[in-house]
């Protein structure tokens, strides 16, 4: 599913149902000894999908360990993202060479729960919602969230510093040929960008959307 929204050059694996055994990487259970089977099964199903990923681009399929901040420590010369919620785990993977960060996410396709909205959305974010939300019959308020998710992921790597939900204002369009169901998104970063691979500064990110069989997937892929 998540393939359909990312550029060419770029391995994507993804789990709708766990596998019956499935395991963690001998090399990783210190990371999950305790904890509960939700975390163990979300840290297992998305870090297998990051291995197969990792095969599709010809490379080993090492284990993969968790940094200070929570997030993903990948091979040397590998870029990557992972994401989990209810009935879905993915990871998408590339090579440094070719592109300088990902980050995806993927959230139900369900109104977020009251007063969540207010917590992670800016006024003029919120204005959007109240026009476009009527008749559409799709929860953006949720899009809107997965979005600034997908930033995060793609902005911590580069920065080694936190991004806050009122650090970027996202703007939305809609593929006509989608029916409402498909899309890109603009991320205007609102602070500084400097970034610790001594790279140009970071402005802002684009990415992809889709709403498909219950789910929210967005991805950014930044060259």
């Amino acid at each position: 599913m998540i393939g359909s929204i990312l550029p060419g050059g770029v391995a994507a694996a993804e789990l709708t149902v766990y596998p019956e055994g499935l395991q963690a990487h001998p090399a990783e259970e210190h990371l999950i000894s305790r904890a509960v089977e939700k975390r163990r099964r979300d840290f297992i199903g998305a870090r297998y999908c990051a291995r197969q990923a990792l095969a599709q681009l010809g490379e080993p399929e090492v284990p993969i360990g968790k940094a200070e901040d929570g997030g993903p420590v990948w091979p040397r010369g590998i870029v990557g993202s992972l994401t989990h919620c209810d009935g879905y785990k993915g990871a998408v993977l590339a090579h440094k060479l070719r592109f300088r960060s990902i980050g995806i996410d993927a959230e139900p396709h369900a109104q977020l729960p009251d007063g969540v909205l207010e917590s992670v959305s800016l006024p003029s974010e919120r204005d959007w919602l109240s026009a476009a939300l009527p008749g559409t019959g799709l929860h953006l308020d949720r899009l809107l969230f997965c979005a600034k998710e997908a930033t995060y992921k793609a902005w911590r790597p580069l920065t080694g510093r936190w991004l806050g939900f009122e650090d970027a204002h996202i703007t939305f369009t809609v593929d006509e040929q989608s029916a409402g169901g498909a899309g890109t998104f603009h991320s205007d970063l609102l602070i500084p960008g400097n970034t610790t691979d001594g790279g140009t500064p970071l402005t802002s990110f684009d990415g992809r959307w889709r709403i498909t069989d219950g789910l929210i997937l967005t991805a950014i892929v930044t060259v």
